[in-house]
């Protein structure tokens, strides 16, 4: 039995190889198991419910600050709009 398998081996390779090798003209690119999360804006515009643009807020250490209201708008526009953009969060 031992002789057999030697001689399908043999026969199997004698001809040459079947499977030609694949040559890269640059070498695969390969994808760390870890990802790196894209960085988040450096900002946020706070829009109402109409779509009017009512406030932008700069972010620094990860917290919204210095934000400024957009001529006409009042404390209660940019409240409002606060209660709409985390509205819109939660019901995504």
């Amino acid at each position: 039995m031992h002789a057999f398998v030697a001689i399908c081996l043999f026969a199997a390779t004698s001809n040459g190889p079947d499977v030609h090798a694949i040559k890269f003209a640059e070498p695969p690119v390969t994808k760390p198991a870890i990802v790196q999360a894209s960085k988040g804006p450096d900002s946020l515009t706070l829009y109402n419910a109409n779509g009017d643009r009512v406030a932008k807020c700069d972010k620094q250490n990860g917290k919204f600050s210095n934000c400024k209201m957009e001529p006409g708008m009042t404390f209660d526009d940019v409240m409002s709009a606060w209660a709409h953009a985390y509205e819109d969060v939660q019901t995504r």
